[in-house]
């Protein structure tokens, strides 16, 4: 398969529900994406070899040709710290090694999907203090839907952290935007949001809410210029939330499901 002119050396693909076609994103250069994902991510919380990662993606590992556990592998890699690694369902080992990181005081970087990450704090409540919880989404089909405030809100009350950080990203991009704390994400520099009307797709805006699109430099080898189905607020200083997703169910596509 070819990305362009150039064989594609991976292949990102994104999850289905029954009856959809999973979408396909054919990667020539992975080491473009390791780098400006690391670049990206560096930016914001300093040099990965500062960092503990543990991964907590059950969903993602469960299936094949998953961006971000490519991302979360090569992070893991970087960071260089004997106890990185991925955790699947085994809630009891994760806690144990957070105990002997936070005794140690290590930084450390807990990188989950929602539904998991309920679960685990759920079991195991505990006391953080040396370390960063980063959710990426994922509750669909996993339980009761909760609001970005709803979910924040409980992971603090479980681990006594005052804010949770959060992922930002697709299998149609290369690049990813992240909050630290409050759901407001920004993006690395070569990555931009800008919105359109709902009702209009050729009126776009610079601010307020509409559908979130997305211009994503580091898709040198495919398509830079992403319509996503995403509900977003956009922010004078180009930051942005998530609000909601579009609910095909009805034909005019006026009603939000809210995540």
């Amino acid at each position: 398969m070819l990305a362009g002119d150039h064989a594609a050396a991976c292949v990102f693909e994104s999850s289905r529900t029954t009856g959809m076609v999973s979408s396909k994103h054919y990667v020539p250069n992975p080491a473009g994406y390791e780098k400006g994902s690391v670049l990206g991510f560096e930016q914001r919380y300093g040099k990965l070899g500062d960092w503990c990662v543990l991964a907590l993606l059950p969903a993602y590992l469960e299936r094949e040709n998953s961006s971000l556990v490519y991302m979360a592998n090569h992070f893991i890699e970087r960071s260089g710290h004997p106890s990185s690694g991925f955790y699947l369902y085994d809630f009891a080992e994760l806690h144990k090694k957070l105990v002997e990181l936070e005794a140690a005081g290590q930084k450390t970087l807990l990188l989950g999907v929602t539904f998991a990450l309920l679960d685990f704090t759920e079991k195991f409540p505990m006391q953080l203090n040396h370390t960063l919880i980063m959710e990426t989404g994922g509750m669909k089909g996993r339980g009761k839907e909760l609001t970005r405030e709803e979910l924040h809100h409980l992971l603090c009350s479980r681990t006594g952290l005052s804010v949770i950080h959060a992922e930002y990203g697709m299998t149609e991009l290369l690049s990813q935007a992240y909050s630290m704390g409050g759901g407001r994400f920004h993006c690395p520099p070569w990555m931009k949001v800008l919105l359109r009307k709902e009702d209009d797709p050729l009126e776009i805006m610079q601010e307020g809410t509409g559908l979130l699109q997305i211009i994503d430099l580091a898709n040198i080898y495919s398509c830079a210029f992403i319509a996503t189905q995403d509900i977003g607020k956009l922010y004078p200083d180009g930051s942005f939330e998530v609000i909601g997703r579009m609910d095909y169910s009805d034909l005019r596509g006026c009603s939000l499901l809210v995540v």
